[in-house]
């Protein structure tokens, strides 16, 4: 019978990356709530039409990665590619846009896209985000990027920050036409993605990883050339408080996000550790998504770790021996192990060898399992009502009754 594996570009979370995880997680979570973040839990399933409206059908998250199908109920669903929009539509649908409130939410699971699988990018993956809504003042946007620069330091990892503006619906359409005069000039030297990116999302070619499309639109106008007052003056005092609070950040003019509802502050951490998909972290604004999906008009800005992208980059801290093993010399005993084990799991971590070990067996493997104590049973001990107990980390061994123990 053939093995049953895991699907292509589907991992298991197991040992090390398993602790990794839950290290980041962790990690991000308490820094999350320290800014004012609550926790957001959003179903994996939702309506495909949330996926289109949102991210935009000229993407090719929607148009080539989408795990979409028909279920049982003849509903068109798809599994999330991304958090943002669950989280906008659980926004709306608790009528939290109606309240006026400024909500803050952070949460954290899988995301599916079907794509090639290689280093930083699988079909299976997992996110870390953050969403603010109700808050259109500039300190916002400073104060999401400064949280994921707070969260790397504390997982030790290196970055580099890299920050552009997309505009608002005052100057974006202006620029989408002089974009796009250019690039109909240059057309016949793009690849095909950027000829059809320029009916569809045209700011897009300027993401192009394609070498002969980046040097030929080099030369190509910017939004940042070409901002109204509002997002020149919002992109400048941004720059300012990332100044002020000493983060380093380079401006790149061709950073546009591959998501199609962010307006003015778009910014991406990325890593030269990591490989050609380099992206760690990214985010920016986007004030239209909620009035896009039936909502009140809503300001809000958020962003995505790439919980795979930096795992390689955490290194966790050397576990101390901890906890307590219990094992017998022989398996007559191991019922009074287990009722001592059980009283002492109340209080601190414990694991039981049920297989009756010689000494040096039981010493051996808890050592090799992480623990620091181990307490054994033997003859001797059940018939004084004792138990031997040795700390593999100071070397002390001493024997307890059973009672005090």
């Amino acid at each position: 019978m053939d093995l049953v594996k895991s699907l292509r570009g589907m991992n298991d979370l197991i040992g090390t990356d398993s602790e990794k995880f839950n290290y980041i997680i962790q990690t991000a979570s308490k820094i999350a709530k320290q800014y004012g973040f609550s926790y957001i839990e959003t179903p994996l399933l939702e309506e495909t039409a949330l996926f289109k409206r949102s991210v935009g059908e000229s993407s090719d998250i929607v148009g080539k990665e989408m795990y979409q199908f028909i279920d049982k109920g003849k509903n068109d669903v798809s599994l999330r590619p991304e958090g943002t929009a669950g989280v906008v539509r659980s926004y709306i649908e608790h009528k939290l846009d109606k309240r006026g409130s400024k909500e803050k939410f952070f949460y954290y699971g899988a995301m599916f896209r079907y794509e090639r699988p290689q280093k930083g990018r699988l079909r299976l993956f997992h996110q870390f985000g953050c969403e603010s809504f109700g808050e259109s003042s500039v300190f916002e946007d400073a104060s999401i990027i400064l949280m994921i620069r707070d969260i790397f330091e504390a997982l030790g990892i290196r970055y580099r920050l890299k920050i552009n503006s997309l505009g608002c619906s005052q100057c974006m359409p202006k620029y989408r036409e002089l974009l796009i005069t250019d690039l109909e000039e240059k057309k016949e030297h793009l690849c095909n993605d950027c000829k059809r990116r320029i009916e569809t999302n045209p700011i897009r070619t300027l993401d192009c990883k394609v070498e002969s499309c980046k040097e030929k639109l080099e030369s190509s106008p910017k939004i940042t050339d070409n901002l109204c007052e509002t997002c020149d003056r919002d992109f400048t005092k941004l720059q300012e408080i990332l100044i002020q609070n000493g983060l380093e950040f380079e401006i790149d003019k061709n950073l546009v996000r591959g998501l199609d509802y962010y307006t003015k502050t778009a910014f991406e951490f990325v890593s030269d550790e990591v490989g050609s998909q380099n992206a760690i972290a990214g985010g920016g604004r986007y004030d239209r998504l909620v009035e896009f999906l039936g909502g009140k008009p809503t300001p809000a800005v958020g962003f995505a770790i790439g919980i795979e992208r930096i795992m390689d980059l955490v290194q966790l801290e050397e576990r101390d021996l901890e906890g307590y093993y219990f094992g017998v010399l022989d398996s007559e005993y191991l019922d009074t192990l287990f009722n001592l084990a059980s009283q002492k799991r109340r209080w601190t971590k414990v694991h039981i060898e049920y297989k009756k070990r010689s000494l040096k067996s039981h010493l051996k493997n808890c050592l090799k399992m992480g623990y620091r104590y181990c307490a054994v049973l033997g003859s001797d001990e059940v018939e004084n009502g004792t138990i031997w107990v040795k700390d593999l980390k100071n070397k002390d061994e001493d024997i307890f009754s059973q009672s005090d123990f």
